[in-house]
């Protein structure tokens, strides 16, 4: 099933519980190539900070790191636009979890360097193929 798009990202519902859905997203990034750098629970974040309940929410700081390398040699500054989001929060009902990616070649549109757009594509495919591979 190919990811739903929105202007800036692709989603898609996978009807499995979240822990389960976390260890997929992990293992599908590291099949395409991606480590996680940076890893951020909202859950936890928002009851430490501002006290409240969420839904259980991750934010998983995902980088290809040939990729990136490739791309900073045309842009220093273009660090500022890495890593690639990927985010997975519990459904409405808890037997389902969203996921969903920044698009790249939005994200790295900002730039306007057409030379890094050959590299977003590549990468955009790739998270494509991440959340095809979890509804699958």
């Amino acid at each position: 099933m190919a990811p739903e798009t929105t202007t800036y990202s692709l989603k898609t519902l996978v009807p499995a519980d979240y822990d389960t859905v976390v260890e997929r997203v992990r293992e599908a990034l590291d099949a395409e190539g991606f480590g996680v750098l940076t890893e951020i629970d909202m859950k936890a974040t928002m009851k430490k900070k501002l006290d409240v309940d969420v839904r259980r929410y991750i934010i998983l700081g995902a980088c290809n790191a040939p990729i990136a390398h490739a791309a900073l040699m045309f842009e220093t500054d273009l660090g500022l636009l890495l890593p690639c989001n990927v985010i997975v929060y519990e459904g409405e009902d808890t037997s389902e979890t969203v996921v969903a990616a920044i698009d790249p070649v939005v994200q790295l549109g900002v730039t306007g360097n057409d030379d890094i757009t050959p590299m977003a594509e590549e990468v955009r495919g790739k998270l494509a193929r991440v959340l095809e591979s979890l509804t699958s």
